[in-house]
């Protein structure tokens, strides 16, 4: 256990260059999905997302963190503020589009907002909803 802690900021060290790799995809992503957002969104009638329920930077302001570990935080509240944020669009998305739940079994786990899909293989509650 020892030889493992003593590692650990040997591991962490080489970690980095690869977890901050994904920030250049995660800034992509959230350019193209704010685009998307704000266009198709106002042509479906489905109301905005809002940003600052799910994109949360500010435990760089704890006194008691050094430089880089606030630096740290922001990308962590960037980051997982962020895939929260475009779960919520594609999830408003998906509940737009079809909302049919997934079927069920073999350790799926469902998303939250999917409670209220037409339940699957429900082709009758399929057509009556796509006549709406």
């Amino acid at each position: 256990m020892q030889a493992y802690k003593n590692n650990r900021r040997l591991r962490n060290f080489i970690s980095l260059p690869v977890i901050w790799s994904q920030l250049l995809p995660l800034v992509l992503a959230d350019i193209c999905a704010e685009i998307y957002h704000r266009i198709c969104f106002s042509l479906y009638g489905i109301d905005y997302v809002k940003r600052s329920e799910y994109i949360r930077i500010d435990r760089h302001k704890l006194s008691y963190l050094n430089w880089y570990q606030k630096f740290g935080c922001v990308y962590c509240g960037y980051a997982n503020g962020l895939l929260a944020y475009l779960k919520e669009i594609a999830g408003r998305t998906e509940k737009y589009w079809c909302g049919i739940m997934h079927k069920q079994g073999g350790g799926f786990h469902p998303q939250k907002h999917q409670k209220d899909f037409l339940p699957y293989g429900d082709e009758k509650a399929f057509h009556d909803f796509m006549k709406k």
